[in-house]
């Protein structure tokens, strides 16, 4: 081996080593993580999403206005959305809207979505699911 090919070799070698070594930046800048303490206490009186997605929508009339089909949270906002499944019959039918989860009380272990009826909520725009 001559003294090029030499070089050549540990040159390599020392990029192997220094990307190896080096930490990883792909999205930009490194990003610290803030935790933040939370009373388990206060946590457990929430409502776990197994339970409430398939729960059924009531209005403060006490009527029947859709079905929780799914709890949507995008990158951007805080808020998780409600998407709720109104009209329909055995799937036929079936119009998928979204609420802000906000929108939601529990009232007497029960989903309430105040001011809501069935053709309010089916003059909503249709949500679609993505693929």
């Amino acid at each position: 081996m001559n003294m090029l090919q030499s070089t050549k070799i540990l040159t390599g070698a020392v990029l192997v080593a220094l990307v190896w070594s080096a930490p990883a930046f792909s999205q930009g800048a490194p990003q610290t993580l803030s935790l933040t303490r939370i009373d388990p206490t206060t946590l457990a009186t929430g409502y776990r999403t197994s339970k409430v997605v398939g729960s059924t929508v009531y209005n403060e009339a006490d009527e029947k206005v859709g079905t929780i089909d799914d709890l949507i949270v995008t990158p951007t906002d805080k808020v998780p959305f409600a998407v709720l499944s109104v009209g329909g019959f055995l799937g036929l039918g079936t119009k998928y809207v979204v609420v802000p989860s906000s929108a939601l009380t529990v009232r007497d272990n029960k989903m309430v979505l105040p001011g809501a009826t069935k053709d309010s909520l089916k003059a909503l725009p249709d949500f679609v699911y993505a693929k």
